[in-house]
């Protein structure tokens, strides 16, 4: 069965809503500022140029829209989450800077084709639930000579761990493949194929930092991250308390720090793709 046959199986429209129930769920804005510093530096990578334009796909609450604006950039970000863009308005204001932030889906773009130099998105278009359509607008917005730069959790480090743990918990829609297969240097290369001339990738590390225990991360997570919000919230007693103890014996497990906190290092999947 192919990609696209697995991914159309499921009520697509009760997926879509789902998610967009999910990822406005909590605060995002609260765990975005934990890979605020890893999100500077993917843009610092990019060596944008003034005035050069910049689609965000996925921006959240402006981790990466926000520096790319401030290297003089034209920066549009897109996102399905209408509380996370509120945020994302409110940080390009406070710091004076013009960001266009529209909702929109990655699968179905609202721009003509072409429009963007660089189409950026980190830790997000990887959870649309169709990949190859996500594929093809992310190509189709890019103009020719331009380039789709993503940002993508790998699925054996830490986070890809996470969601897996989540997962036996709550497992996800049948059909729908998991997230995490954007940050395997195969499939992404499969999946940014047509349009494209060159698809480039590189594993990067990057560190979660909390002034508190693991079994004070998760209730981090669970009260500010949508996912684990939600799903905390789809279990009944036991679940909840068997899901915790997976999630807090996971940060423990990984946990660097020895005097009461919590560090952990995370890996991410870089994916440069020049368009044809």
């Amino acid at each position: 069965m192919t990609e696209t046959e697995t991914a159309t199986t499921p009520d697509i429209n009760a997926i879509k809503s789902k998610m967009k129930t999910i990822w406005t769920a909590g605060d995002f804005g609260k765990i975005a500022e934990i890979i605020q510093g890893g999100a500077d530096e993917f843009i610092d990578r990019l060596n944008l140029k003034p005035g050069e334009t910049v689609l965000d796909v996925a921006c959240g609450t402006g981790n990466t829209a926000i520096p790319a604006a401030k290297k003089g950039a034209a920066v549009t970000g897109v996102d399905i989450a209408a509380n996370s863009l509120e945020q994302a308005r409110a940080r390009a204001a406070a710091e004076d800077l013009e960001v266009k932030f529209d909702e929109g889906d990655a699968e179905d773009l609202p721009y003509d084709d072409g429009s963007f130099d660089t189409v950026i998105t980190m830790f997000g278009a990887m959870f649309a639930p169709r990949p190859d359509r996500t594929a093809a607008e992310l190509t189709r917005v890019c103009r020719p000579g331009g380039r789709v730069v993503m940002a993508n959790w790998t699925p054996n480090h830490f986070v890809g761990q996470m969601f897996k743990t989540g997962s036996k918990h709550v497992p996800p829609p049948p059909g729908i493949q998991p997230p995490v297969l954007w940050g395997d240097e195969e499939t992404v290369k499969s999946r940014l194929n047509e349009g494209i001339s060159n698809v480039t990738t590189v594993r990067i590390p990057i560190k979660f930092k909390f002034p508190f225990p693991p079994e004070q991360v998760v209730e981090y997570f669970r009260e500010y991250f949508g996912p684990t919000k939600t799903a905390f919230a789809s279990l009944d007693a036991d679940g909840q308390a068997a899901l915790k103890k997976d999630l807090v014996d996971l940060w423990t497990e990984h946990n660097r720090a020895a005097d009461g906190t919590t560090e952990v290092e995370a890996e991410y999947l870089e994916v440069t793709a020049k368009r044809a």
